[in-house]
């Protein structure tokens, strides 16, 4: 009998288990995670059987519903790799409606809180989310190219090449890339 291998499931289809397996985890029906999240039951069904691809609003959404970071639902959706991780094995995620990229820089690391990411937003492109993942989450942005303007919890930041914000998140943020060159920079969280 000749052996048949079955491909491994795409990001989506990760995301989609593992938001699936967030839910039941908690006990919670759609019409619940949906009154918790403000995602429709619809667009969280649709999610769930990995129908549609996320956008980095609505996970950042349901990452706020279970108190849990974006990286963090990332991490659990990724194989474990080894304390190096090479740029080219980098978790790759993209957003195409709000022209946002996403890479996981920090190896997986389940028991460790603090996380790398890199992210980019194309010349003009913007992406908000409603809270955060989990009150006083801390973050250190450090811009390293184009320009950024971060509204966090209703104060305005202009970022530059080699400046560092630091905040905590305690309500809405809102990252906006420069019309001229976009915005590349590293995300810390603690």
């Amino acid at each position: 009998m000749d052996s048949v291998s079955i491909p491994d499931p795409t990001i989506d289809q990760r995301i989609a288990e593992r938001l699936r397996a967030l839910r039941q985890e908690r006990g919670w029906s759609l019409d619940d995670l949906a009154g918790r999240s403000g995602v429709s039951r619809a667009t969280l069904s649709r999610l769930e059987n990995a129908e549609v691809s996320a956008t980095a609003n609505v996970l950042g959404r349901l990452c706020a519903a279970y108190g849990m970071t974006l990286s963090r639902l990332m991490h659990l959706v990724e194989d474990d790799f080894p304390p190096l991780a090479p740029r080219a094995a980098q978790a790759l995620w993209e957003d195409a409606q709000s022209g946002f990229v996403r890479r996981v820089v920090s190896p997986p690391a389940r028991a460790l809180a603090g996380e790398v990411m890199e992210g980019c937003l194309r010349p003009g492109a913007s992406v908000s989310y409603d809270g955060p993942p989990r009150p006083g989450l801390e973050h250190h942005l450090v811009m390293l190219e184009g320009a950024l303007r971060i509204t966090v919890d209703g104060a305005v930041h202009r970022v530059h090449p080699g400046d560092c914000l630091r905040y905590q998140l305690r309500g809405p943020s809102r990252f906006e890339a420069g019309e001229e060159g976009g915005a590349r920079y590293l995300l810390f969280t603690v």
